[in-house]
């Protein structure tokens, strides 16, 4: 579903919720899950346990200024099994983290003992018009989500 501010997508995977909980509190497994390309590698490898955490990605994207970047994205819903979320924005040269206003959320419901219903949304309805003026949003189309969910299930498959 796609709207003004956001796009989410609902997948079903033959895993249990906690198991798939556990892939996306992993940052070492971002870019396996992004079907972008965007995403690197985690700067910051920690799992995520805490709201308020933040922790870095490398990234690529050819129209980026620079190509290669970085991202600070701060744990802003940790509810496990059932969800986790963050705000994707970068750190300053004085280490002042800044947010533009976008976040991604996955939401996941039991459908039994071996099967998760897990919902991905990316949101930019806080994003300012400053920003809007020269960001496209959403940057790239619904079958992103679709191919990240995807990868998401295989990886939980393997683990």
């Amino acid at each position: 579903m796609v709207d003004q501010d956001h796009v989410s997508v609902t997948l079903t995977v033959a895993e249990p919720a906690a198991k798939v909980f556990a892939v996306l509190a992993d940052p070492r497994t971002h870019a396996a899950i992004d079907g972008t390309g965007w995403v690197q590698e985690p700067v910051d490898r920690a799992l995520l346990t805490d709201v308020g955490q933040v922790f870095r990605m490398a990234m690529y994207h050819p129209d980026h200024p620079d190509g290669d970047y970085q991202v600070a994205n701060k744990v802003q819903v940790l509810a496990p099994p059932r969800a986790i979320g963050w705000l994707t924005g970068e750190e300053k040269d004085d280490g002042h983290l800044e947010f533009g206003g976008w976040f991604w959320r996955y939401d996941l419901a039991p459908l039994g003992p071996s099967e998760t219903a897990v919902t991905l949304t990316y949101d930019w309805s806080a994003v300012p018009r400053s920003i809007r003026e020269y960001l496209q949003f959403p940057p790239f189309g619904p079958e992103h989500l679709t191919n990240s969910l995807h990868h998401l299930a295989e990886l939980a498959a393997t683990r």
